[in-house]
């Protein structure tokens, strides 16, 4: 018996993709931003300790220009890295290497650094690549298959290189300068704390990595080689908003949502994981006020000190924010932090106290709303709890399709999947086989991966509610569990139970 669904589909989850492609190819290479974060800040002419060979400032002992790191790792480096992500994510090595080519025409032919070139080109050119190899799959002779490949390689990167040089550039140029002058319009008319009326909302939704990774961090980064930081990287990463949200459960929630909002509050402002608390959100929906005030209230205190990082802070932590902020920005930063949250906690209170006595009735019905996303279910609260109810068949799960069967075969393989495939979904891997080590059950693997690199040979997928449409799409005969929270579900006592009792344990 195998597991079948009708196809989810709809703008949200095309946004969702497309977002987690772009994600995809950014979020591999933040190491590499980080490190040119740092060799920014130690060693330009105005960083801590200036080293003119090293930040590309002054002159050698020869009378020659020095060249340092700073300039040819944001004009190449970052972009050919990349460029060469998206193109394995689309064809593998060969379609990496093609890509990686083809980028070169159009970081050389434009004056600006080519982040959006790179991935437009990138994946562009692997997708080229892979439509020529399937011109004469199967019609090479014995023999001559890598002569072929190498040749019909670097002819098409060839060509391309050209054709992203003197047709590509120029339109990628225009359209990088047309959205810096949107941003520096809204900074200029005090209209950028506007832009969290889409970025909060879209966090909740895991709709945020498209606008994150396709506008913000390509143009932030662009903005910090002019200016040495830029304000782009904190519309998203500003660990306040959440912070006050999950202070405000802290103090006026009630139930299990006043008891894990504390715990929830190291792993957001510390772990950067924001997505611990868009439960808390989705429960109550109202919050979302909260979140959209913080942080508006947040990139309006940048833009009035004039703050801004020196390269993307990933993971939200309050640690990355700091160390990446600039040397002349740690006032504003700080001070944006702590009214994001206080504006956030504020409104989150009053929404919180208003509906206290409705909430309270409602807990003392056994309906916490929470109780699916952090309840720590030990002793399971003498609740039983169905296989159905497990695999999202119960009202209480819309998220999940309906017509979702369980196989009998045992359960071998658990992936936890998430957009980017790491934070959130390796904690939950983590929990996950603690729990099945301590159970004594063998032979069963848990990892942790991004949605787009399921292979569709898992036996069980764990997701978040909002991203189980995805995942079934890209593994449509693994078993579903649906759960609002990675790190403290009550659906995993009952998924070791499961895999026990599936294994002949």
């Amino acid at each position: 018996m195998t597991t079948t669904s009708p196809k989810p589909g709809g703008l949200k989850v095309g946004v969702q993709r497309f977002g987690t492609f772009l994600s995809g190819m950014i979020l591999p290479n933040i190491a590499a931003f980080i490190a040119w974060g740092i060799i920014t800040a130690f060693f330009i002419e105005t960083g801590f300790t200036p080293v003119g060979a090293l930040g590309g400032f002054g002159e050698n002992a020869d009378g020659v220009a020095n060249v340092g790191l700073v300039g040819p790792m944001i004009t190449y480096l970052l972009p050919l890295l990349i460029a060469n992500t998206g193109g394995r994510m689309i064809y593998g090595v060969r379609g990496g290497v093609v890509g990686t080519i083809a980028t070169m025409g159009v970081i050389v032919g434009s004056p600006v650094p080519m982040f959006l070139g790179a991935m437009i080109v990138g994946p562009g050119a692997a997708y080229l690549m892979k439509q020529v190899d399937k011109l004469w799959a199967g019609k090479i002779r014995a023999g001559f298959e890598m002569l072929v490949d190498n040749f019909s390689a670097g002819i098409l990167a060839f060509a391309l290189a050209i054709a992203a040089f003197f047709g590509i550039a120029p339109v990628v140029t225009g359209l990088s300068n047309a959205l810096e002058s949107g941003v520096d319009w809204l900074v200029n008319y005090n209209l950028l704390p506007l832009a969290s009326i889409l970025i909060e909302p879209g966090k909740i939704l895991f709709l945020n990595n498209a606008i994150n990774h396709g506008v913000l961090t390509p143009l932030g980064v662009q903005q910090s080689e002019e200016t040495g930081k830029s304000i782009l990287f904190l519309l998203e990463a500003n660990p306040g908003p959440g912070l006050g949200i999950l202070l405000a459960f802290s103090f006026f929630g009630v139930g299990l949502a006043k008891a894990s909002a504390p715990g929830a509050i190291i792993i957001q402002f510390f772990g950067g994981i924001h997505e611990i608390y868009f439960p808390y959100v989705l429960m109550k929906p109202m919050m979302l006020l909260a979140a959209i005030g913080g942080g508006m209230t947040g990139v309006a205190i940048n833009v009035a000190f004039q703050a801004g990082l020196r390269a993307p802070a990933s993971p939200g932590s309050i640690i990355a924010v700091l160390a990446q902020t600039a040397s002349d920005s740690y006032i504003g930063v700080i001070v944006s932090v702590i009214g994001a949250a206080a504006v956030s906690f504020l409104i989150g209170s009053i929404i919180l106290r208003s509906s206290r006595k409705a909430d309270l009735a409602a807990e003392a019905a056994g309906e916490d709303k929470l109780a699916a996303a952090v309840a720590q279910n030990e002793a399971n609260k003498g609740k039983e709890s169905s296989v159905g109810s497990l695999l999202g068949q119960s009202a209480a799960a819309p998220a999940t399709a309906a017509g979702t069967t369980l196989t009998e075969a045992p359960i071998r393989s658990i992936v936890f999947a998430c957009d980017a495939g790491m934070g959130s979904s390796a904690m939950g891997a983590t929990v996950m086989r603690n729990k099945i080590k301590k159970a004594g059950i063998e032979g069963v693997t848990v990892v942790n991966q991004s949605i787009a690199n399921l292979t569709g040979d898992a036996d069980l997928v764990i997701t978040q509610r909002e991203l189980t449409d995805r995942a079934r799409q890209k593994s449509p005969n693994s078993n579903h569990v649906s759960v609002d929270n990675f790190m403290n579900s009550p659906k995993y006592d009952e998924v070791v139970a499961l895999v026990a009792q599936q294994n002949g344990k």
